[in-house]
């Protein structure tokens, strides 16, 4: 914390100075240093507006106090007057009564992590501050981590324990493409459900018939299960709490969606398995698959119609296949040669796995 020294008999009046103009930092109480001198905190941000009195020594050498003492109006101080108090000084000459509005007075506390409304920090003035509002938040509260309420997808209404659960925002456009999916009267087995990332758009949205969802964690499971409550389709879902490796359905589906990266490969062969023996099915298939640092030229992946041929795809995409594989070429789309080649490894691969079945 920065501080004005002074002698003592100048202390006073240094004082009265420094809070007639708003230059005093009333976190902190004065301190005294060696040779009868005081050093007064100051906000360092505001010395240059700084005009002493005739009186007072001319000289301005600011002081680093390595241990300041908080003030007794600092110590008395609610969280959200912390809060409140350390934003003004963060934001200076360009605080206002607006952005004192916009400051919340409540949040909920988990863990290390504050968790404010969703009301919170909208001012254009906050969006500025990037990750300096962030830590000055968290300084004030006590907190690691700050998070923000919101509406995290346009395909439905999520809840989950934010200490214990996640949210990826990553898999945006793979979620929208799947709820826009025609999944009409489908069963869809989800390996990897997580919250529901990926069997709530199936169920609202692609209409399909019925979902089992795989999940192993029990807090995502628990919200999961108050997922499918929310939005009203806890009816047509059924949960297994378990390994999706463990599962033991078997020709009951017409797509299997793998959202697990790097890698779902180790979902592979149960994911064949449940897919219908006389219809086959649709299998969605995440990986991560290295691309080289040369930027590739931009290329349209257009997948295939999903219906009547096998298919492979780039990671996200489908592999289309029949019970029993009819060993039929994939047909070119253009993909980037990595996406490919992972693409046709991958068949080869699956149908070994449908060859066992």
């Amino acid at each position: 914390v920065s501080a004005l020294v002074t002698e003592r008999r100048f202390a006073q009046r240094l004082r009265e100075c420094l809070e007639e103009e708003r230059l005093s930092d009333r976190r902190y109480q004065l301190q005294r240093m060696p040779g009868g001198r005081v050093a007064l905190p100051v906000l360092e941000e505001k010395l240059s507006q700084l005009c002493l009195p005739p009186e007072m020594p001319s000289s301005r050498t600011t002081f680093l106090l390595q241990d300041p003492v908080p003030s007794r109006a600092a110590r008395r101080r609610t969280p959200a007057q912390r809060l409140r108090d350390e934003l003004r000084l963060l934001l200076g000459a360009s605080w206002s009564e607006e952005l004192e509005r916009d400051v919340p007075h409540a949040w909920q506390r988990h863990g290390d992590l504050v968790l404010l409304s969703e009301d919170s920090f909208k001012a254009a003035p906050w969006e500025r501050l990037g990750s300096a509002l962030w830590d000055t938040v968290a300084s004030a509260l006590g907190a690691r981590r700050v998070a923000r309420r919101g509406r995290v997808m346009p395909d439905g209404m999520y809840t989950f324990d934010v200490t214990r659960c996640m949210f990826s925002m990553g898999n945006i456009t793979e979620k929208l493409r799947v709820a826009s999916l025609p999944c009409s009267g489908e069963v869809v087995v989800d390996l990897y459900a997580g919250i529901g990332y990926f069997t709530l758009p199936f169920l609202v949205h692609a209409g399909a018939a019925f979902v089992h969802a795989c999940e192993w964690n029990s807090h995502a499971v628990e919200a999961l299960h108050r997922t499918l409550v929310l939005n009203g389709v806890r009816d047509r879902c059924h949960i297994h709490s378990r390994d999706c490796r463990q599962l033991q359905l078997r020709d009951v589906a017409d797509r299997v969606n793998l959202g697990l990266i790097p890698s779902s490969e180790e979902g592979w062969p149960v994911a064949c398995r449940v897919l219908k023996k006389d219809t086959g099915g649709v299998l969605h298939i995440h990986h991560s698959v290295e691309s080289p640092p040369a930027p590739a030229p931009p290329q349209s992946a257009v997948l295939p119609a999903e219906r009547g041929s096998p298919e492979t795809a780039s990671p996200g995409g489908e592999a289309q296949h029949s019970a029993e594989d009819s060993g039929e070429e994939t047909p070119g789309a253009r993909l980037r040669p990595e996406w490919q080649r992972w693409a046709e490894a991958t068949a080869t691969q699956l149908q070994g796995l449908l060859a066992e079945l």
